[in-house]
Order: structure tokens, then sequence, then C-alpha cells
């Protein structure tokens, strides 16, 4: 059983670390400690019902619907130029800084709504888990327990990221910072997007 554990969870997490539009958002929901539990929460279950269904053997989709990856793709694409968007003017306007714990900041549900966008229009999230994933679970006998490995790895980055995002607190006290990772966050949407657009 750990044969099988082990590999889904190294995998998942693998795929995982890279910088990517979903963990941007929720290192800058951890920084501001704005509704983070539910975030990491949304995050976990998201990739959950991703990578289980990848070992369900959905990863056939794609093959059988030939105009599901292209509309993912520019879908994807669009919202993450607009994201990238208000980013970069965030970091050139700045004013922000991190003060005290409930400062106020955007209700739970508009948060929710902007990273669900954020995690299921994005193309990549399907090739990692409904096909990377899912297709190398079939060679494991307990591909179950694969999968399960692989969503133990994801709910527990997300909920590390989330929260130990409170240790740059300090820094984050000061606007430059803020308007530093803005940029960065900005320059990494459109990054995804142009890769999403020149493939």
């Amino acid at each position: 059983m750990f044969d099988a554990f082990l590999p889904g969870f190294l995998l998942s997490l693998s795929l995982i670390l890279a910088i990517g539009a979903q963990n941007a958002f929720v290192l800058r929901q951890g920084l501001r400690r704005e509704h983070v539990f539910w975030v990491c929460l949304t995050c976990g279950l998201s990739d959950a019902v991703l990578i289980m269904g990848g070992v369900a053997g959905f990863g056939a989709l794609a093959q059988k619907l030939p105009w599901f990856e292209a509309v993912m793709r520019y879908g994807g694409a669009a919202f993450l130029l607009w994201y990238g968007w208000r980013n970069a003017r965030a970091a050139w306007v700045g004013g922000h800084a991190l003060h005290a714990q409930g400062q106020g900041g955007k209700p739970l549900m508009p948060t929710l709504l902007t990273l669900s966008a954020l995690t299921w229009l994005n193309p990549h999230v399907y090739l990692d888990t409904f096909v990377l994933i899912g297709s190398v679970s079939a060679q494991y006998e307990d591909r179950h327990i694969f999968g399960a490995g692989a969503v133990l790895a994801s709910i527990s980055f997300f909920f590390a990221l989330g929260y130990g995002a409170r240790i740059l607190a300090p820094l984050f006290a000061r606007p430059v910072s803020w308007r530093i990772l803005d940029g960065l966050i900005a320059l990494t949407m459109w990054a995804i997007a142009a890769g999403l657009l020149w493939v």
C-alpha cells in the first residue's frame, strides 16, 4: 500500500510546488490573513476532485472532446490576463500594507469565486491531475491509494502555504513589499497566459 501512496504524494507535491496563479493567490490571502482556512480548503478539495477524477479514468475526456482543451486554454488565458492586470495596477498605485489581523477586506464569497476561477479555468490543472496523475496511477495496482497520496500532498501544501505565509508578515508591513509582490504576481499571471496562448 505504501509503495503506491508515497509515489502519489511525491508526484503531486512536485507538480504543485511550481509557482502559479493558485499558489500566488493562496500566498496573498495568507499574508493578509483573510479567509485562510476556507481558501486552503477550497484549493485542497478542488485538487482532490480533479486528482480522483484523473485516477478514475477521466483523463480520456480531452481525447473524446477535441474542443475541450482549446476552450480551457483560451478561457484560462483571458482570465489570467485580466487578473494579472489587476495586480499590475495594484503594484503601480501602491498604498497596501499589512496591518493587524481583522483589518477587513474582500468578503468570503467573492474571494472563493476568484479562487475557483483561478483553479478551474487553468488548463494546466487538468493536464497535471486528469492526464498526468491519472495516467501514472494506472501503473499501480492500488491506484486509489496512489490518488490518496496525491490528494494528501495537495491539501498539506496549501495549508502549509496559507498559514506559513504569516512568517513573512513583518516584511509585508511595508507598502513597498506589497508592490513587489503584486508586480511578481502580475508577471507570473501574464507568463502563464503567454504560455497558454503560444503553445
